[in-house]
């Protein structure tokens, strides 16, 4: 996968992206940012949260924000936030007007000149003559640039042109006097991240519903959430309708095969074998009793659920007959979210107090007997509103009130290792050739049928592996040697498995071929230019080469495969597949682009024998 020498380095953190954690009770997640706090809605600037007030320190030289969820944050620069260490908001200076420039707009004052007063509603308008005319500061043509519901004003003592504004989105300042605004949301921790919704998969990033704002996705690569107008923001709200009306109180539900559960305001749950058609009552510990939030269900009949109410409790059942309580020794406080990996028995829950993970016998109908860890003391104190496995299990996701989003490797992946793939970190079939990641501890040799797979890399968290040229599938029994003895894990082998590269962040690994630059959103491909694709799995190669060996710099071997490429499903001329050039374990597929007449994103694949890849997206401009 990587030259010799230092450039395993930089390959094993672009290409891996796995950032690893020990086991919970010996160090904590290292925890990346996924996105930022801000959300691009085509407005003066990316928006955020609600903000319920805005005002200036008495000298002018710090701003205050109190977002819709009571927390107060300072900024001296206009652009980083931190918790406010003092400041109260001054008292609100009475004022009227001749007139109101639209309907239950509220008036303000903001000096000793009573004669200019402001106007908060749908926009913000202000008057210099006590409110007998008025101009609108935020309208585009009627459409407010800085979105609508207006809360507060704050005016510089300093400056009277510069105007600070909070509103349904964020906080918007303007330093001539309205005639033109800007955002200071991209980093004030005022994201409402109420549930996550999926994790990044294919051209489609991580999507979350935002309060006020809906389902928004973060794109592959990128870095500013956008908005998911076609996601549905609660995706067991159609299961929910159906059920209600034979189960009226129903406050969650979730199915899994023919296994419905559906859990109701009073502390109930209820079960059905048959897809929803019959419902039988199930039994509930002692103490339960509060509404049910979440449920999360099983093909196999196994199921989680969250309740609420005075004593907040994690369920669990096995049979679909009776719940035992999990919550050991979870502190108090209200849960929210819950996710699960049945295999492996790792439980993780959201929180008030952060996130916390235990293991569970999610298999049998034992008495449990729950130890839970916190996973979050070195993030933000704020809430966990809701965590999510990955659908390898290898990474793990949550959201912090008002700060966004988190992912760290799996931390049960420490005790159970899992091999997925190098290059897109799925569970898809491996191929000769290939590269392998085995999250969850350091590898110090593998084989099967007599053949080394290569360690190219790893550390006490994580190890990339390669896969022999002369590997033969369908199935094989791989050997992992760690240092507290030998694991056997069960390897799917096929002569093809094609993978496009991606990054952590799930920006695909494209270049243009002529300058080297990697493609983006901010780089883009030209109409016409040619595109070299980083990839993995594309199997056997011509001339033989030994496993584990850099390809050679100068023709280096060709794939035996027959190599296809697609844009937005139509084929592109493929002008060579072979080996990376001085790297291991990738290859490099290089493709014509055809003329183009619209610029933007579109869907690229490869295939190998017929066999496709993983969809990433690639800008293209004519």
């Amino acid at each position: 996968m990587c030259r010799k020498g230092t450039i395993c380095a930089r390959v094993l953190v672009c290409a891996m992206g796995l950032a690893a954690s020990a086991a919970v009770a010996q160090t904590a997640p290292d925890w990346r940012k996924v996105g930022g706090s801000a959300v691009e809605v085509a407005l003066a600037a990316p928006a955020t949260g609600a903000v319920d007030q805005v005002w200036f320190s008495s000298g002018g030289s710090v701003l205050f924000a109190r977002t819709h969820s009571g927390r107060v944050f300072q900024t001296a620069d206009f652009e980083t936030w931190t918790a406010a260490d003092g400041g109260e908001a001054p008292a609100a200076v009475p004022a009227t007007a001749v007139r109101l420039p639209e309907s239950g707009a509220r008036v303000v004052a903001t000096s000793a000149d009573r004669t200019r007063v402001y106007a908060l509603g749908r926009q913000l308008f202000r008057s210099d003559d006590s409110g007998r005319t008025w101009t609108n500061l935020t309208a585009y043509k009627t459409t407010p640039i800085v979105g609508t519901g207006q809360h507060s004003l704050a005016v510089s003592p300093s400056d009277p042109n510069q105007l600070v504004l909070g509103n349904d989105f964020g906080v918007w300042r303007s330093l001539d006097g309205g005639l033109s605004w800007t955002g200071l949301n991209q980093f004030l921790p005022n994201l409402p991240v109420r549930r996550i919704l999926s994790t990044r998969s294919g051209t489609a990033g991580t999507r979350v519903a935002v309060d006020g704002l809906g389902p928004i996705e973060l794109p592959a690569g990128g870095a500013v959430w956008q908005p998911a107008p076609n996601v549905a923001a609660d995706p067991d709200a159609e299961l929910r309708q159906h059920l209600r009306p034979a189960i009226p109180n129903l406050t969650a539900a979730a199915q899994a095969g023919q296994w419905v559960y559906a859990g109701t305001a009073d502390g109930h749950i209820m079960v059905s074998i048959d897809g929803g058609l019959t419902f039988r009552d199930t039994q509930m510990p002692g103490g339960a009793g509060g509404p049910v939030v979440r449920i999360l269900a099983d093909p196999s009949g196994v199921a989680l659920a969250i309740t609420g109410g005075p004593r907040n409790r994690v369920l669990r059942t096995v049979q679909g007959n009776f719940w035992d309580a999990l919550d050991g020794n979870l502190p108090e406080g209200a849960v929210h979210g819950i996710t699960a990996e049945r295999a492996s028995g790792a439980v993780y829950v959201a929180t008030d107090r952060g996130v916390f993970f235990a293991t569970a016998d999610l298999n049998n109908p034992s008495t449990p007997a729950i130890a839970w860890s916190p996973l979050t003391g070195k993030l933000p104190p704020a809430a966990a509103t809701d965590v999510r496995l990955d659908p390898a299990g290898v990474q793990l996701y949550i959201a912090l009130d008002g700060y966004g989003v988190y992912a760290t490797a799996a931390p049960h992946r420490s005790r159970n290792l899992r091999i997925v793939n190098g290059g897109d970190f799925t569970t898809r079939a491996a191929a000769p050739g290939s590269l392998l990641s085995v999250v969850g501890g350091r590898i110090d040799s593998a084989d099967a049928a007599g053949l080394n797979y290569p360690v190219l890399a790893g550390d006490a968290n994580e190890s990339q592996i390669l896969v022999p040229f002369e590997a033969v599938g369908p199935s094989i029994a791989l050997s992992l040697r760690t240092a507290n003895g030998t694991v056997l894990r069960d390897l799917p082998v096929q002569p093809v498995s094609p993978t496009i590269m991606v990054s952590r962040d799930g920006a695909p690994m494209l270049y243009d071929a002529d300058s080297g630059l990697p493609l983006d959103a901010r780089n883009v491909a030209r109409s016409n230019g040619r595109l070299h694709i980083w990839a993995t799995g594309l199997g056997r190669v011509t001339p033989d080469i030994p496993t584990g060996i850099q390809a050679p710099l100068e023709n280096p071997p060709a794939v035996v495969a027959q190599i296809r490429a697609y844009l937005d499903g139509s084929p592109l001329q493929v002008t060579r597949a072979t080996l990376l050039p001085g790297y291991v374990g990738f290859y490099l597929i290089e493709a014509q682009l055809p003329p183009v007449v619209n610029a933007g994103a579109s869907e690229l694949y490869v295939a190998a024998d017929n066999q496709e890849s993983n969809r990433v997206q690639v800008w293209i401009e004519p």
